[in-house]
């Protein structure tokens, strides 16, 4: 067997082997050369996501091979869409991915911040130190800033009444995004949204009871939060009322159709006769299931499956306002926030079993025709929805992806009430910390530390590079001013407010989210620094 492939051959055994074609003249790379290589790829990978830092950070526009466009600045979804070839891009993919699954903001952080970390690496292997020395050096300065971090966090209140503190943090993370022109109405929502989930007891969130559902048309400003589930349906029959008060539905997983045999079956209709025998025991079976629906008080029947014509108009000469076809997520939400039971026939159906609303009513949007059902003041009133309107697909899904950002940062807050100041002032604090401590070590990680250090100060570098300021003169500014005044507060000051003072420009982010940023960036480093080779299971020996 012999072709593009190499030729098969067998050993002693009998077990066969491929001998891969040309492979005298194939180069592996290992040692130094592969190290070189990771850290090309990783570099490449943080220079693309480095313009998208900051409040003025640039948007990045990607094509999928259907020709869908996405237009975003979130880390996670950039690198999620981009199609990445080389092992060690796919690394820094996956270690955005676990920073969104865990703290859900800082995606494009933690990879600016690792590309760093490996780009002072490179110089430090090219002056003859081992990459296991330069990843010692890294951990123990992770372990610095981590400790500088957790000394120059505030605590911060957290309560139901008073939402004002939570918002100003929400507002940091929307600061970057597409959606910054009602920013702080967005903010709101987000703040009020798990205000409404939270469980302080647990310190925790519940995420399945946020919905967040998007229609194109209007403006961002028309964004709403509603107390309730909102469904993309309408009533099932276009006479039936637009609005039911004091909804008591009955929650369906069965069709509404006559039962049929199970197995294949076939019925022969030989006359008129039968027909009209047929149809007449259709309308018996329907009229029968409408009955049993009234019979337990229900006003209103949400069925997860679809029901023909005849049925329709029954329901509406019966009032009983139906909604059909919807989704099995959605089922379960209404179930939740109704506090009904889902019923999967007709014959188990009872009054208890039914979900209660203030009021169900429909929605219509413009001219479009558009119609959405709200059920609202629900007995559950932990489940809401956050309803998105906007001009066109992308800024929706843009906005959905910033909005799921600020869920996350106020539920990091619920859990652990501690923050830092944003605009690059953790990182300079951390960077002063881990130099003053390098110059006290006397083996050579103290040349790691340092290359640490420098890593960290890449990001307000690169927040004040995307704000048009000249990027050394204002690290260089802010880092002596907070080393002379011994204030962790001050940071680059992307909006031209004024001032370097964080607090009062109210940029802050979580201390959670910031610490899991330089642990994960230096762990995927210290694995990256120990492979000096790269093979795939074809190449045997």
């Amino acid at each position: 067997m012999s072709g593009s492939m190499g030729s098969l051959a067998f050993d002693e055994y009998g077990r066969p082997f491929i001998i891969i074609r040309d492979q005298e003249s194939k180069t592996r790379l290992s040692g130094i050369d592969a190290h070189k290589s990771h850290i090309m790829a990783a570099k490449a990978v943080a220079n693309t996501l480095k313009t998208s830092l900051g409040p003025n950070g640039l948007d990045k526009l990607i094509v999928s091979p259907d020709g869908d466009v996405t237009v975003t600045n979130d880390g996670a979804t950039i690198l999620g869409q981009m199609d990445v070839q080389h092992q060690i891009a796919k690394l820094m993919v996956e270690l955005s991915k676990s920073q969104d699954d865990e703290i859900g903001d800082g995606t494009t952080g933690v990879v600016v911040l690792a590309g760093s970390l490996l780009e002072q690496a490179e110089q430090l292997l090219d002056r003859g130190i081992h990459p296991i020395r330069i990843a010692d050096g890294y951990e123990l300065a992770s372990q610095i800033a981590s400790a500088r971090l957790d000394k120059i966090a505030e605590s911060f209140e957290v309560s139901k009444d008073n939402i004002e503190p939570l918002v100003k943090v929400a507002m940091t993370t929307l600061g970057s995004k597409i959606i910054n022109r009602c920013h702080k109405q967005m903010a709101e929502i987000a703040v009020k949204a798990i205000m409404s989930v939270a469980d302080f007891e647990r310190k925790d969130v519940d995420f399945e009871l946020i919905k967040v559902d998007g229609k194109v048309g209007g403006k961002l400003e028309d964004t709403m939060l509603v107390k309730g589930v909102v469904v993309d349906k309408d009533f099932s029959h276009p006479q039936m009322p637009k609005e039911i008060k004091d909804a008591k539905m009955a929650i369906l997983t069965c069709p509404f159709e006559p039962p049929k045999p199970k197995t294949t079956h076939k019925l022969d209709i030989k006359s008129v006769e039968d027909y009209k025998k047929l149809q007449a025991y259709e309308k018996e079976k329907f009229t029968e299931m409408i009955k049993q629906v009234k019979d337990t008080g229900a006003n209103l029947a949400i069925c997860q499956w679809g029901f023909d014509d005849e049925a329709n108009h029954l329901l509406l000469q019966n009032e009983l306002p139906a909604v059909r076809w919807v989704g099995g997520p959605e089922i379960e939400l209404i179930a939740i926030a109704t506090g009904g039971r889902i019923v999967p026939r007709f014959q188990e159906l009872t009054a208890e079993k039914l979900g209660t609303a203030g009021t169900v009513r429909e929605l219509s949007f413009g001219t479009t025709k558009d119609h959405m059902l709200v059920i609202e003041d629900c007995p559950n009133t932990k489940a809401v929805t956050i309803f998105i309107r906007g001009g066109n697909r992308m800024i929706i899904e843009e906005a959905k992806r910033a909005l799921h950002d600020a869920l996350c940062v106020t539920r990091n807050l619920v859990r652990s009430n501690h923050i830092v100041y944003g605009g690059g002032a953790a990182e300079i604090a951390c960077a002063l910390a881990v130099s003053e401590r390098a110059d006290n070590i006397s083996s050579i990680e103290q040349y790691a530390m340092r290359a640490f250090a420098d890593a960290l100060e890449s990001i307000p570098m690169a927040l004040a590079e995307n704000s048009g300021l000249h990027p050394i003169r204002t690290l260089s500014e802010v880092k002596s001013k907070q080393l002379k005044e011994n204030n962790p507060r001050l940071g680059i000051d992307c909006l031209n407010s004024g001032t370097n003072d964080m607090k009062e420009q109210h940029v802050i982010e979580t201390l959670i989210g910031k610490k899991q940023q330089i642990q994960l960036a230096t762990q995927l480093v210290r694995m990256i620094l120990k492979i000096d080779d790269i093979r795939s299971p074809a190449e045997q020996y």
